[in-house]
């Protein structure tokens, strides 16, 4: 089998193009207290609210996130939501040289309320008629234009018109001109519209109704469905996603594969397709056969599902899911860059969690660590550790530290069963902020721990937990265990 972190390695910076339906998805998060006394619904006190990309824009947040260049071709309204998305893709680094505005259509958007982990109310703001003959002639030829240094083509349908039947044809043809392969998440139940194309990757849900299969259950009514399907449709490859059951690879070869999921929990499944037509897009462009592209997508989705909403699966959370999966691990790794740990850390909060917060340099990790952590995960439902980075370490305790870099010191405090998540922190220079402060006014966590002989008013970090509404908790710490002591003792001397 084909090194699979060296394929994401060697697909970094390569062009993937996206071809269809864009999607601006909001969730507005509040609470729900009272019934409205105009009409038995109830009231929602709005608390936040999040925009993301949906559709084919979760794929292109997908490709970014796993370090590709996407270039992205789809519609959206002349309007405040498509601006949002022209804004967030060009955040993201996407090519939106492809966008083009349609004057007939508003911008596709989907809005969720949620109060904690209840979805309430979900509204669709759209026009799904097919495109203008100009505006699909004008997409067509940026895409023959930008055919050149392309690896693959993925096309995101999700009926909202952009991916017509003539388009898809096109497309097809063209990118088999240049030896391009073309990856489909496919709409409806007519397969034939993408006649040509070398993958498919329907749901079970789909992929039944496509064959008019009253029950996929088994992974042999899966097979049969999918030959069924290669056979009446003209397609090269099906890769059936199934949740929390894994995924079934069935090629007009011969190839069949049953992979279960690599999930240890499953929250949601929303977006996790689009996680696995854009990993298998990434591991295409690194050189993989299908049997390692499948097997690197089927470890993004187990990542994918095990989050809450339409989150993105970084490169690092791969790198480090793969890492596991080689040394006989399951559990995927927590270290999380700011970004990723912010989008989760909303979501555990949308689902109703209390997230506690603790730091330190845990340089070597002893009993006292491990019970005050534990300690601190009883009091609460998901807990993150801010560990600080080298340099920060350096400043705190001496140019001798750390004993255990900051990667094996993550990988130890994030492998306890207590903790659940893993950012890095602290000052790069004597002198400036070494405090987690700056993490903590952006994660918003709702209860910091700290251990020590402290009183509140001497944490900075209080005054910034107080102000958004948090909590602070003070804890003890074990007597007899400490880093000095062990490092001490260690070069046989008694600690000061």
């Amino acid at each position: 089998m084909q090194d699979q972190q060296k394929l994401i390695k060697n697909a970094t910076g390569a062009k993937i193009m996206v071809v269809g339906d864009m999607m601006l998805d909001t969730f507005i998060y509040g609470d729900v207290e009272r019934i409205s006394p105009e009409s038995p619904v109830p009231v929602l006190a709005i608390k936040s609210e999040e925009r993301m990309l949906g559709g084919a824009g979760n794929v292109v947040a997908n490709l970014c996130a796993l370090g590709l260049k996407p270039l992205t071709f789809c519609i959206t309204g002349n309007d405040a939501q498509g601006q949002a998305v022209l804004d967030i893709m060009k955040n993201l680094g996407a090519d939106i040289a492809g966008v083009v505005k349609d004057e007939s259509r508003p911008t596709t958007m989907k809005t969720r309320y949620l109060a904690r982990h209840q979805h309430l109310l979900r509204t669709d703001y759209e026009r799904t008629h097919a495109l203008p003959i100009d505006i699909e002639t004008a997409i067509f030829k940026g895409i023959e234009k930008a055919l050149g240094d392309v690896k693959s083509i993925i096309l995101s349908d999700y009926g909202k018109g952009v991916l017509t039947k003539t388009l898809i044809e096109k497309i097809i043809v063209a990118a088999k001109s240049k030896k391009i392969p073309v990856l489909v998440d496919p709409k409806g139940k007519d397969y034939s519209i993408y006649k040509g194309a070398d993958y498919v990757t329907p749901n079970r849900k789909e992929l039944a109704e496509a064959t008019a299969s009253s029950s996929l259950k088994s992974d042999a009514e899966i097979t049969a469905a999918a030959k069924s399907l290669l056979q009446s449709s003209g397609i090269g490859c099906v890769i059936a996603t199934r949740s929390e059951e894994g995924m079934s690879v069935i090629d007009a070869k011969g190839t069949i594969l049953h992979l279960p999921t690599q999930a240890r929990e499953v929250f949601d499944v929303a977006g996790a397709g689009d996680t696995v037509i854009a990993t298998i897009a990434a591991a295409l462009a690194g050189g993989a056969d299908i049997e390692s592209a499948a097997r690197l997508a089927n470890t993004a989705a187990g990542i994918a599902v095990s989050k809450v909403g339409t989150t993105p699966v970084y490169q690092n959370e791969l790198m480090d899911a793969l890492s596991n999966v080689q040394t006989g691990g399951c559990r995927i790794s927590p270290l999380a860059d700011e970004k990723a740990a912010l989008e989760q850390v909303r979501k555990w909060q949308a689902q109703g969690l209390k997230v506690g917060f603790t730091n330190g340099c845990f340089d070597i990790v002893h009993k006292g660590h491990v019970t005050y952590l534990d300690e601190a995960r009883r009091h609460c439902d998901r807990l993150i550790v801010a560990l600080n980075h080298d340099k920060s370490v350096k400043i705190l305790k001496g140019p001798t530290r750390p004993i255990n870099d900051e990667q094996a010191r993550a990988a130890v405090i994030g492998a306890l069963a207590s903790v659940d998540m893993v950012v890095l922190f602290g000052a790069t220079v004597a002198g400036a902020d070494n405090t987690p402060c700056a993490v903590i006014e952006s994660l918003r966590p709702d209860i910091f721990f700290k251990g020590g002989d402290y009183t509140i008013d001497q944490l900075p970090e209080a005054k910034i937990v107080h102000g958004y509404g948090g909590e602070v908790a003070l804890m003890g710490l074990q007597d007899g265990y400490s880093t000095t002591n062990i490092i001490a003792k260690s070069a046989g001397k008694t600690a000061a």
